[in-house]
């Protein structure tokens, strides 16, 4: 490996990095000091050795074998939010939506409260043009900066990204390290009003206090993923330690015992059953990496 200034770990756990808290390991976790840093490291690694980018663990699935190559982690570096102008926020790539929606409330920009209920960092609201509430990503992204796998870093606008729902067209083995997001003008208090609604929300529909990786299946065009889960009988489903949430039946919830493989064979009987019921097949929306 490359030398570094930030911390390169090899045989990292995942597991304690992901919501499900199941999974292997990663060869090697590289925790950069900063975008030059990634950026050099990523220059002088070997370019057949893949290169995964790793923020909260919300939306993912590490399978049990681990993750070979380096997992890339954005930590406190990468983290800092801060006003550009009346409407705009530059974002690093590994602040949380909370500190993107707080920021935003703070200086009397509206327009992005979603965020705050998205449980991952803008470097993975970017690559997912990640949404919930009626809005998503490409709504309020102006550009991102990205740190490509051959170590070069270069500038992609909205319209580069290529954005359609839940994907981006962001090169394999690209890291975001930051992003900026423009709004609009509104009260402090408005603002939080809706977050607090938001919050509320989640809280009351989601099982949030669960090991779980969040929305587990896209919405199909002018369906709703959770309908058909529940109408195909998968309410309260289980396999090992894994179990279909009987809060929210797009959620899939390690109970405490689950491996990976458990969850993500769950995830497909849950395909086959509403496929068998309705002639739908869902499409994954968690990231499902490594080796089984």
């Amino acid at each position: 490996m490359p030398a570094v200034r930030g911390r390169l770990t090899a045989n990292a756990p995942l597991a304690p990095l992901v919501w499900f808290k199941t999974g292997g390991a990663a060869e090697w976790l590289f925790e950069p000091a900063d975008a030059d840093d990634l950026a050099d490291f990523l220059a002088r690694l070997d370019a057949d050795v893949p290169v995964m980018a790793l923020g909260l663990g919300s939306n993912l699935i590490v399978r049990d074998g681990g993750v070979p190559g380096v997992v890339v982690r954005l930590g406190k570096p990468f983290a800092k939010v801060e006003p550009v102008d009346a409407v705009t926020l530059r974002c690093g790539g590994g602040a949380s939506g909370i500190l993107v929606s707080s920021t935003a409330r703070d200086a009397g920009i509206g327009g992005v409260e979603f965020l705050r209920s998205i449980p991952g960092t803008v470097g993975g609201f970017v690559r997912m043009n990640g949404g919930a509430y009626g809005r998503e990503v490409k709504d309020v992204l102006v550009e991102a900066e990205i740190v490509l796998r051959s170590g070069e870093r270069v500038v992609m606008g909205n319209a580069d990204l290529g954005y359609t729902y839940r994907h981006s067209a962001l090169p394999e083995g690209a890291v975001v390290v930051s992003a900026v997001f423009r709004g609009e003008p509104a009260e402090p208090a408005a603002i939080q009003g809706e977050m607090d609604r938001i919050a509320s929300a989640r809280e009351a529909s989601q099982p949030l206090r669960s090991k779980t990786g969040g929305s587990t299946f896209k919405n199909p065009p002018g369906e709703k993923a959770w309908a058909l889960v529940d109408a195909a009988g998968c309410r309260g489903l289980a396999l090992g330690g894994a179990q279909v949430s009987e809060k929210h039946t797009n959620f899939l919830i390690n109970t405490g015992t689950a491996t990976s493989a458990e969850i993500e064979a769950l995830g497909e009987q849950v395909r086959a059953r509403v496929s068998a019921k309705s002639g739908i097949e869902l499409e994954w929306e968690i990231q499902r990496v490594g080796v089984a």
